[in-house]
């Protein structure tokens, strides 16, 4: 199911054994998108603009199909040039959160999944730096 509380209310209503059990889209967007805002607000305010065809932390050009993976479909050397550069740290650390959340929902071995998953979880509930504000945003208070 997604987060929407009247769901799990719902079904634990009507179900009081059922295990409430998010879905990976409803997991993994939200951390998504506190990605692509960073990516965005880091390219406004290194570059002076959102984002260009030819601006090396966006490759296609803006467009809805960035969502999401604009940082992850960037070839690794790409990735690495891009993140040589001290002004994309703050995206750099969300990219790597993203990944180890994609990760996690990725693992065959569910104990193996959850585990991972669970890491990221502390990780992020031990406080998140202000510099962070995206991914402070989607870890929540």
């Amino acid at each position: 199911m997604d987060g929407f509380t009247g769901f799990k209310s719902a079904t634990t209503a009507e179900l009081p054994e059922a295990v409430a059990v998010m879905d990976p889209f409803h997991e993994v967007a939200p951390a998504g998108d506190a990605l692509d805002r960073c990516r965005q607000r880091v390219q406004q305010d290194t570059h002076g603009h959102r984002g260009r065809f030819d601006d090396p932390a966006l490759p296609h050009g803006p467009s809805a199909a960035h969502r999401h993976r604009a940082a992850h479909r960037l070839a690794r050397s790409r990735l690495n040039a891009v993140f040589a550069d001290e002004r994309h740290f703050e995206v750099q650390v969300t990219w790597a959160i993203y990944q180890r959340i994609v990760a996690a929902y990725r693992n065959p071995d569910r104990s193996t999944a959850k585990a991972a998953l669970a890491r990221v979880i502390k990780t992020i509930s031990r406080g998140v730096p202000a510099q962070l504000r995206e991914l402070a945003l989607w870890a929540g208070p």
